[in-house]
């Protein structure tokens, strides 16, 4: 019987077979190698080991969504962003929250069966983390939850009290390394990466015995000192795309940071890795060269860690342009060949299509308008650069920017369709050499002019580019590179879920939450969350109800810098929640909390905003060091403190908190290293004449 067509009464068979929510949780092993075996449950980060985040479930379909309603929700008692995609094993799920919390609930009525906090260092994610207090999910593996944290550790938990079974610290702690990436599980080893690529790191996967912790393997993605020799065959051969050391001081970046990807028959595991430091290869590596493993998906064996290929999409990556966006693996006939296939929409534009077996490129086109590169080669496999795009010394505005085309949020793949569901930005981005640039420890060393965007640039031509800014899901067709599709957004989209029931669900940055018609892209339901949703969906059932899940909760690298989401949310309480929807659900989401703000300007500060060079000098400071946390031009979005609403003692003390760090364990880190006493107190003139406007 195909899976679409489960009734209710087989699916509460499988439910029943394998065990109720006060059992163990089942074998994950032998379920996961064949996941549409089990459609009641969501097993894995992208529900199998080929991450397509296609739910087989269809008792939800496009012509009942209408009535589907919230069945439960669960508050986590933080206000950071959330980021998690659910595992639900047997009618429990398993989530992680902001600050890494794991907790496991009753997937049928969202009572709460146990909560794990970890306890992560404030200062050490105040330190080294980019982009908020964030989480991808946790991973699932007999009888055990494993999680990973911002400050380094891997841990394991068991499934039914959660009590911790082991912990293993797994980076260098002298190094600004953090994880914000969901553990995989493969054939008994825990796969994990980190994260901290712009703070000046070597990056890495490692392998874990799921067991007890110890450490399997190892695969550094950038290689080590030039002068000594390096750990693996791979990185002897990588090591020559590398030239001077100025990128052995600093790490040289390479984070895997989010998607990996398994294939049984093949015995290979698939990872992205992510952009270099500092950002322009210029500066990282004088001289040129292809900076291997960056910007690459890299295939191992999941066994060992030994290198089979790579496939780099961006070589001398200078653009932040990562390739850790999500990768789906599935089957196309191509020339009458059915031909095993890795799929990847990354950062910098093209859609690609690999071969997973090989690595050899199939085709690669552009997902979304793009003007650093015209065309990928099909016989070299190498983007065709524009020579505009290198901005040594001079300002550039490039397509995408900095955000790519499509980020962490998860892509979808339906079989049934054939189509991948993209979270698609067009957003241009600043490039240019930051003159003064020297390596600061501790810090975020991209090497580039920080602030906001620059629209004086200029094209070759001395014109003024013209570049289409856009937020669309975007349906598109792997095998015939083409869009099929797209449905124009006016704030942020989140991950997508497509299901057997001709559905796609996607979270946005307004609140709501909607499923679309898998084939046209009709909108055909929404709920308002009350907080930005951009966490990756999924869709489970137990007792024969199937449901649908994501996490709400604004914040992370978009949501903290601002822009309209800041603007749609001022003053409202930013309530972290899971919710699950199912047809007919009657549940309601208590009404948005305000926060209490009000202005409180120290009367002998006040003249302060009259002095406009001190004015521009703060501003030109707040934009390098402090709007990455508290928002475009001070607009604080209800997750970091707005900064123009601060009291008394705040302004009074500016100084004790930028350069003594004396809020340090609340979050906020010392900046003394990078910046003086006066620079501080230009940056409060400049928080002091935003809030100033708001007071006239």
């Amino acid at each position: 019987m195909p899976v679409k067509n489960l009734t209710p009464l087989l699916l509460l068979m499988l439910v029943a077979c394998s065990g109720g929510p006060a059992e163990t949780p089942a074998n994950v092993n032998a379920a996961r190698v064949a996941a549409d075996n089990e459609p009641h449950n969501w097993l894995a980060h992208g529900r199998n080991y080929a991450e397509q985040r296609f739910s087989p479930l269809s008792l939800i379909d496009d012509n009942n969504v209408e009535q589907l309603g919230l069945a439960w929700y669960l508050d986590f008692g933080t206000d950071r962003g959330l980021e998690a995609t659910p595992v639900v094993v047997d009618g429990v799920m398993y989530v992680s929250a902001a600050w890494n919390i794991v907790h496991a609930i009753d997937a049928a009525n969202g009572e709460l069966l146990w909560r794990y906090d970890p306890q992560v260092s404030r200062a050490w994610v105040a330190a080294n983390s980019c982009c908020d207090a964030v989480s991808r999910g946790v991973a699932a593996w007999e009888g055990k939850v494993i999680a990973a944290t911002l400050d380094g550790r891997l841990f394991a938990l068991d499934a039914r009290t959660g009590k911790l079974l082991w912990s293993t610290l797994t980076i260098d702690a002298s190094k600004p390394y953090t994880i914000t990436g969901a553990p995989r599980v493969v054939k008994g080893k825990v796969i994990i990466g980190n994260s901290g690529a712009d703070y000046g790191v070597r990056g890495y996967v490692s392998a874990y015995d799921a067991n007890n912790g110890e450490l399997a393997w190892r695969f550094y993605t950038v290689p080590g000192n030039p002068a000594e020799p390096q750990e693996s065959d791979a990185l002897e051969m990588a090591v020559k795309t590398w030239s001077g050391d100025e990128w052995h001081k600093t790490g040289g970046g390479g984070t895997v940071w989010n998607s990996m990807a398994f294939d049984p028959e093949l015995n290979l595991l698939y990872f992205g890795v992510g952009n270099g430091t500092p950002w322009s290869r210029e500066l990282r590596s004088p001289g040129g060269g292809d900076n291997l493993f960056l910007s690459s998906v890299v295939a191992v064996n999941p066994d060992t860690g030994e290198y089979a290929w790579h496939y780099q999409t961006t070589p001398g990556e200078s653009w932040n342009y990562s390739a850790v966006e999500s990768m789906v693996l599935t089957e196309f006939v191509i020339d009458d060949e059915l031909r095993k296939v890795l799929i990847q929409a990354p950062k910098n534009g093209f859609f690609y299509v690999l071969d997973r077996e090989s690595g050899e490129l199939i085709s690669a086109e552009k997902y979304i308008p793009l003007n650093w590169a015209s065309h990928v080669d099909p016989v070299t496999g190498r983007p065709v650069e524009y020579p505009y795009a290198h901005y040594i010394n001079e300002g550039r505005l490039i397509m995408p920017g900095a955000s790519g085309g499509h980020s962490w949020h998860p892509m979808a793949y339906s079989p049934d369709t054939g189509l991948a569901y993209i979270p698609a930005l067009s957003v241009p981005g600043y490039y240019n050499h930051d003159g003064s640039y020297s390596h600061k420890p501790g810090f975020q060393n991209t090497g580039i002019e920080e602030g906001v965007m620059d629209f004086r640039a200029l094209t070759p031509q001395g014109e003024r580019q013209k570049l289409r800014f856009g937020v669309r899901l975007l349906a598109w067709d792997p095998q015939n590179q083409a869009e099929r599709w797209a449905v124009e957004h006016a704030d942020l989209g989140g991950g997508t879920l497509a299901t057997a029931g001709n559905l796609v669900f996607q979270g946005l940055g307004s609140g709501d939450f909607a499923a679309f018609a898998a084939d046209t892209g009709e909108k055909l339901w929404k709920f308002n969350n009350g907080t930005t949703t951009l966490a990756g969906p999924v869709s489970y059932a137990v007792d024969g109800e199937q449901y649908v899940a994501v996490l709400a909760g604004r914040g992370g690298g978009s949501g903290l810098v601002g822009g309209p989401t800041a603007k749609r949310w001022q003053g409202v309480v930013n309530e972290n929640r899971v919710l699950a929807f199912r047809l007919n659900g009657e549940a309601k989401l208590p009404p948005p909390r305000t926060i209490a703000r009000s202005i409180s300007i120290p009367g002998a500060l006040m003249p302060l905003i009259e002095d406009e060079t001190a004015v521009a000098q703060g501003k030109k400071l707040y934009e390098q060091y402090c709007y990455g946390c508290h928002g475009l031009e001070v607009m604080g979005g209800g997750v970091i403190p707005d900064l123009r609403f601060a009291d008394e003692q705040t302004f009074s003390d500016w100084e004790g908190i930028v350069i003594g760090g004396s809020r340090v364990n609340a979050g906020m880190r010392s900046f003394a290293a990078v910046m003086s006493t006066d620079d501080a107190l230009a940056i409060r003139t400049y928080v002091l004449e935003r809030a100033g406007r708001i007071k006239q």
